[in-house]
């Protein structure tokens, strides 16, 4: 699995142009799954993404958690992370799980974050066309990979 973590003063996402989910200062985590992620790599990530100290203490200082700060999250599912764009010009996903895989994954995952993270958690839908708005507050955006955990 690998994520891309922005730090955000404010999101929000609309999906298939018609319904849309907001959030507040967080994170906004766009989630990308291979075929051979599991039940490891979303326990690793989900406590990764909780406990990540991205924002601001009293001194300025990247020192606090979404958790810390009362932040919310929104979950984007996110196939196109995985492409590969070693040949040409035209990416290729085929690193990327198909729905069959992909779907149970990302639903573990949200379950697993719901479990570990006590405020909001707004998500797209799988597979939608959303267009996603943000203020990456920094920035700071991060990438996690599960398989580079060592």
């Amino acid at each position: 699995m690998k994520v891309v973590i922005q730090r955000v003063t404010e999101a929000k996402i609309t999906i298939d142009s018609i319904e849309t989910k907001e959030i507040g200062p967080g994170l906004v985590v766009l989630l990308g799954i291979v075929d051979d992620d599991g039940k490891e790599d979303i326990e690793w990530l989900i406590n990764k993404i909780v406990n990540l100290r991205i924002f601001n203490d009293s001194d300025g200082i990247m020192n606090r958690s979404v958790t810390d700060i009362g932040g919310e999250i929104l979950l984007v599912s996110q196939f196109t992370l995985h492409a590969s764009t070693k040949k040409g010009h035209r990416p290729s996903y085929i690193k990327a799980a198909k729905p069959d895989i992909a779907v149970p994954l990302y639903n573990q995952f949200l379950d697993g974050l719901k479990a570990s993270f006590s405020g909001n958690i707004e998500t797209g839908k799988f597979g939608a066309d959303m267009q996603v708005f943000l203020i990456n507050d920094g920035p700071v955006t991060i990438i996690i990979d599960s398989k580079d955990k060592i």
